[in-house]
């Protein structure tokens, strides 16, 4: 069966989504079976944020050398087979250090997907990324509720897993096999690549945005449900359908927007999915009944979906560094506010109540409404979208 480039990618996504999913809806057998507090497991987790943060910094330089198809192989399923230890270590440090290996090649997989993806996307002359990114959001969701159905059928953690890596292993080595490294984009490959990935002033911008889409995207995932419950007293039913709405509806956005990016341009389609997300924020925060809590999440989801892919494509297509660097540099930026999300905003609504945490996400989406500018305009013709100048990029400052 012929794949087309970027079908291999959007496996690729999937499948790196499923094996995170499979280990996330085991947290709690996980916590038991180390015989540890919350906090102590949280503490566990960030192993993956620590080694995900390294290599989004050194990581660019290697995976450049070795190319889309050899790094796709070692990071997709490599992912897979260390998560998939995880049940069989009997302590938490242990855990914590399978998870730093875990995210070192979760960053580098990053890295290479998005850099490979704004490729084909110069090839086909159409925009894919965003909808290789909602296959992301589609494998967590159908993750979840599989793993649901495999937690209530009473099946371990560790058969669970290594289904799971058995199931990655198998179709990963297929599309991956097929792969072939797109041309680099003919602008950007002369400069030099540095050792260190880091943020430039000029990358600044596309960084804001890229943190507004990660702050509204935390607050959607890890407190809705617990939203509801504080705020409504809710049912764990409908609690839930915070969570289900928003990963459902971020999902849904991800997959048909391309389309729209292409005929009226990423800084249209960006504009108004902030607003998107600000009016889901502010429904959340105001909401009197839970429907319209609901809907605020739904909104939410709507909002935060494209905002970071579109960025990730403009990064890539910034000419004043090769693509893998600015996109590993965008990539720490938001990623430390991901992880930093959950501990902050918990932290606001242990003393200022969870519905005033919402309002958080405020200032940054109207500061990257302001950042808007660094985007890339509509297609041109010949299907390359209109470049940023780079006096253009690096003065955000000057609005909308």
């Amino acid at each position: 069966m012929q794949l087309a480039p970027q079908h291999r990618i959007y496996i690729c996504f999937f499948l790196f989504a499923v094996s995170m999913g499979a280990l996330l809806a085991r947290m709690p057998d996980l916590q038991m079976a180390l015989g540890v507090d919350r906090s102590e497991l949280g503490l566990t987790l960030i192993g993956a944020a620590i080694g995900a943060l390294t290599s989004l910094t050194f990581a660019s330089p290697i995976i450049a050398r070795l190319g889309a198809r050899t790094t796709a192989f070692i990071t997709v399923l490599g992912t897979s087979a260390l998560l998939a230890t995880v049940p069989w270590m009997a302590s938490a440090p242990l855990v914590f250090l399978i998870l730093i290996g875990e995210g070192l090649l979760a960053g580098a997989l990053e890295i290479n997907l998005n850099v490979e993806i704004d490729r084909i996307e110069a090839q086909l002359g159409r925009g894919v990324m965003n909808r290789a990114h909602g296959f992301w959001s589609l494998g967590f969701f159908l993750t979840a509720l599989v793993a649901s159905a495999i937690r209530q059928a009473g099946i371990s953690m560790e058969l669970h897993l290594a289904m799971t890596f058995t199931l990655v292993a198998v179709v990963g080595t297929w599309a991956i096999s097929g792969m072939q490294n797109a041309p680099e984009r003919t602008l950007q490959e002369k400069s030099r690549a540095p050792l260190i990935a880091l943020p430039t002033w000029g990358l600044l911008p596309l960084c804001v945005i890229g943190v507004a889409a990660f702050l509204v995207e935390g607050a959607g995932i890890d407190w809705s449900a617990i939203y509801m419950r504080d705020v409504f007293a809710s049912e764990p039913f409908v609690g839930g359908l915070g969570l289900t709405l928003f990963t459902f509806f971020m999902a849904g956005a991800r997959l048909f927007v391309d389309p729209q990016v292409d005929r009226f341009g990423a800084r249209v389609v960006a504009t108004v999915l902030l607003i998107l997300a600000a009016a889901g924020v502010c429904a959340v925060w105001a909401a009197p009944y839970p429907y319209i809590a609901l809907f605020g999440f739904a909104l939410m989801g709507v909002g935060c979906s494209a905002v970071y892919p579109l960025a990730v494509s403009a990064a890539a297509q910034r000419i004043d560094r090769p693509a893998h660097v600015n996109v590993a540099a965008l990539g720490q930026m938001s990623f430390v506010v991901f992880f930093l999300a959950p501990p902050l905003l918990g932290f606001i609504a242990e003393h200022a109540g969870i519905r005033t945490a919402y309002l958080v996400c405020l200032p940054l989406i109207v500061y990257a409404l302001f950042s808007i500018r660094s985007l890339a305009g509509r297609r041109e013709p010949d299907g390359y979208p209109v470049a940023v100048t780079q006096d253009e990029a690096d003065a955000p400052q000057q609005g909308i």
